[in-house]
């Protein structure tokens, strides 16, 4: 398998890079080079950043890293976007002000990326993360805002944990 494939997302380079990583477990992450054998994910790095999007709540979002990995034998598409104004401190989106952000970007982001690239996810996640944090990394300073989606027939469908 070629680990390494170019790829044009919303007009930018991407790299498309294999690597062997595991979801976070129940509990916390985990260091993915010490726990690769659950599944490989899909990292798709972003070579420069993607077009902002505005999101119900006014901030602008940056679409950081999409990733695609199997949990529990379901494909899952995690998009992770940058959201500097959910910040602890002095940010000024409250988690109750961005949530109807993420079904926007499920919408929006989501769904034309899995037919973009012939994608067929089981789970669609939406992070909002005020710094980039390394997927499957704890940062205690950091703040991430999470939600699941389903692909229903009428798009993204609020999947609760």
């Amino acid at each position: 398998m070629n680990c390494r494939h170019a790829h044009t997302l919303a007009n930018r380079t991407v790299r498309r890079q294999i690597f062997a990583r595991t979801a976070a477990p129940e509990g916390g992450a985990r260091d993915w080079k010490r726990n690769w054998v659950r599944g490989c994910a899909f990292f798709i790095m972003l070579a420069g950043s993607a077009a902002a999007q505005d999101v119900p709540s006014g901030q602008s979002v940056t679409l950081h890293e999409a990733l695609i990995d199997t949990v529990n034998g379901e494909s899952w598409l995690r998009l992770r976007f940058l959201a500097p104004q959910i910040a602890q401190d002095g940010g000024g989106v409250s988690y109750v002000q961005a949530e109807a952000d993420f079904e926007q970007l499920c919408q929006n982001v989501g769904l034309p990326y899995i037919t973009e690239y012939d994608l067929a996810p089981d789970l669609i996640v939406v992070a909002l993360m005020d710094r980039p944090v390394p997927f499957g990394q704890a940062d205690p300073d950091a703040t991430q805002f999470i939600e699941a989606f389903r692909i229903g027939a009428d798009g993204c469908i609020w999947e609760a944990f």
